[in-house]
């Protein structure tokens, strides 16, 4: 941009001084004090080098070149003034939809409490939500197809920051016609690595915390592969075979009696939930509302 138009502020100084018919009065105004205002006048007047304004005791008028000049940037300052709000409507409407994605444990069974918390703070934000394994909600992240997400593996893709909001342990449960509902001893580790389990897909947080849990034994290939958590405890009620999942989503069927809680011994089982968001990126409006509300566990 050409540097003698550079300086819109002093233009609508101008354009003020012109309107309200004296510096003061234009320097009020704009929030500044008069000093202020000359200094800016003075300065547009040299970097365009002619003088735009007339002082007098009885006030100031813009000098034949200065009504020029008043005319050519009137356009240009409502210009910059259209632009300026219609940055300030995309900001807002960016502001008011919030895109989050989160692991199904969190999606299902944390998410629902912040969300409500979230209203009550930022009653006209809309949020969509998108519900997947966590290595999918971190890909989302990546990609800026959601705000921030939320997951629950033990891995963590370059390029995100993260911080732990909720800390989860991992139940191997059965139904209770299963022969580990009975069993007092605690299963071994290498007994439950060997053991074939109804399990979520690959990708899934509940199924590489368990992986890692196990590490360096491998995992046996998965009894059957279910997408949902709601399925997997149908299948486990079932008696089809047992499966490890967070005890956030099995706390209720234990308590009812529905699945049997088996002890594993020899295992530390505990995972961290975490809120995720590009690296470097600062959450701001909703997000960082949202993100407050899961890290201090409304």
């Amino acid at each position: 941009m050409p540097l003698r138009v550079t300086d819109l502020a002093g233009f609508e100084l101008l354009l003020s001084v012109a309107q309200l018919g004296s510096i003061g009065a234009a320097a009020r105004a704009h929030g500044i004090s008069q000093p202020a205002a000359s200094a800016r006048i003075r300065q547009l007047e040299a970097q365009i080098g002619v003088a735009l304004v007339d002082r007098s005791p009885r006030g100031s008028r813009l000098t034949d070149s200065g009504a020029l000049v008043a005319d050519w940037a009137r356009p240009v300052v409502e210009a910059a003034t259209d632009l300026e709000a219609g940055i300030a409507a995309l900001r807002a409407r960016r502001d008011e939809h919030l895109r989050v994605a989160a692991s199904l444990t969190v999606a299902e069974y944390l998410l629902p409490r912040w969300l409500a918390a979230l209203r009550r703070v930022d009653p006209g934000t809309a949020v969509a939500l998108t519900s997947d394994n966590s290595g999918e909600v971190a890909a989302q992240v990546l990609a800026r197809e959601v705000d921030l997400g939320f997951v629950e593996g033990p891995d963590l893709p370059a390029g995100l920051d993260a911080e732990t909001v909720a800390v989860d342990e991992l139940r191997l449960v059965v139904a209770p016609s299963h022969p580990w509902a009975r069993r007092r001893r605690p299963t071994r580790p290498d007994e439950l690595a060997a053991t074939p389990l109804i399990s979520r897909e690959r990708g899934s947080g509940t199924r590489r915390a368990l992986e890692v849990a196990l590490a360096p034994a491998e995992l046996a290939e998965p009894l059957l592969e279910l997408s949902s958590t709601t399925a997997i405890k149908s299948a486990v009620m079932e008696g089809i075979g047992p499966a490890v999942l967070g005890a956030h989503t099995v706390a209720a069927e234990v308590t009812a009696g529905t699945l049997v809680a088996v002890d594993v011994g020899g295992l530390d089982l505990h995972r961290e939930l975490r809120l995720v968001w590009r690296a470097g990126s600062r959450l701001r409006g909703p997000a960082a509302d949202l993100a407050a509300i899961a890290v201090r566990g409304a």
